[in-house]
């Protein structure tokens, strides 16, 4: 077996986040870490030991403070989460942002990518498989934005992937990140009085808990597995069932009233979460399967999906 050396200097863009400060916290308390860049618009909440914090725009130059610091692999986390309605604020950090973010990797030769993706690229569809695979082509809506940018930025990391054949580069496409201070659309509609459903549908949700997240980047930091990886613990969760346990209350809608009455707020600006695309997430399937992660990782999940909902759903209380 191959032995390689892990890298010493790490650098996170994205990290005063949600998961990136998770990170943060990791990468410090690994011995054979030496140094993190961390990188952010926003200001990091609390300071880290090891890291050395750049406060700027993902689409700002990076390369010298690449070089300077002699980052050896990058976790690129920062993203924008809600639907912007200006599209060109949310194409030029996703996409552009991720664009920029590779040119400084080349110019400063590092050795290992971690994108962190999500299952949202294959799209919910009537006609997805009943468990979708790494292989499966992306279908995400041009109309929801967070699919669609998350979709393209892969593009440049397989595009990079291939004109680099040197350097490890890891796509992690995660489901819904739960933990006790998740932040993301679905943690965000469960403070909501009510919960809308599609009449006639009632999807399977999957979820992964915050901390095998955070294990699973520190395996993809630490060891070189290149490629595309699907990540969601274990089981899954109905819609119908979120809502109980959340203890909201659910109306069941049919799917024209549905849309029509979201496309609407969204456009009189009643409601900022989603346009009527965002119903596809809760009408049409997207379960993914996670063999290739636990075969060629050994990787065993430490919570299941309804036990990482519950962990939210606990603190939120």
């Amino acid at each position: 077996m191959t032995e390689h050396k892990r890298p010493s200097v790490v650098a996170v863009t994205g990290a005063a986040g949600y998961l990136g400060r998770r990170l943060l916290a990791r990468l410090s308390s690994e011995e054979s870490i030496s140094r993190i860049v961390a990188t952010d618009l926003r200001p990091l909440p609390e300071q880290y030991p090891k890291v050395v914090f750049l406060q700027q725009d993902i689409a700002e130059p990076l390369v010298t403070a690449f070089r300077s610091h002699g980052v050896e692999t990058v976790v690129h986390l920062a993203f924008l989460l809600r639907q912007a309605r200006d599209r060109n604020t949310s194409r030029r950090v996703n996409v552009d942002g991720a664009d920029a973010l590779l040119q400084a990797c080349a110019a400063a030769s590092v050795q290992r990518i971690v994108l962190m993706s999500s299952t949202t690229v294959y799209g919910a569809h009537s006609d997805n498989p009943e468990s979708v695979t790494e292989a499966a082509p992306l279908r995400p809506p041009h109309a929801f934005h967070y699919a669609w940018d998350k979709a393209q930025t892969e593009h440049l990391f397989q595009n990079y992937a291939r004109n680099h054949p040197d350097t490890h580069v890891s796509i992690l496409r995660g489901c819904v990140v739960m933990g006790p201070s998740a932040q993301n659309f679905i943690t965000s509609a469960m403070f909501k009085p009510l919960l809308i459903g599609v009449r006639g549908f009632d999807p399977s949700m999957q979820f992964v808990h915050e901390d095998d997240v955070i294990e699973l980047l520190w395996r993809f930091v630490s060891e070189p597995h290149p490629g595309v990886y699907n990540v969601a613990a274990p089981g899954a969760v109905h819609w119908s069932e979120l809502a109980r346990m959340a203890r909201r209350r659910m109306i069941w809608l049919p799917a024209a009233l549905a849309y029509l009455l979201t496309q609407l707020t969204w456009r009189l600006h009643i409601q900022s979460d989603s346009p009527a695309v965002g119903l596809d997430w809760i009408r049409h399937p997207w379960v993914v399967s996670t063999e290739k992660l636990e075969k060629e990782l050994s990787y065993r999940f430490q919570h299941t999906a309804e036990e990482a909902l519950r962990s939210f759903l606990e603190a939120s209380a």
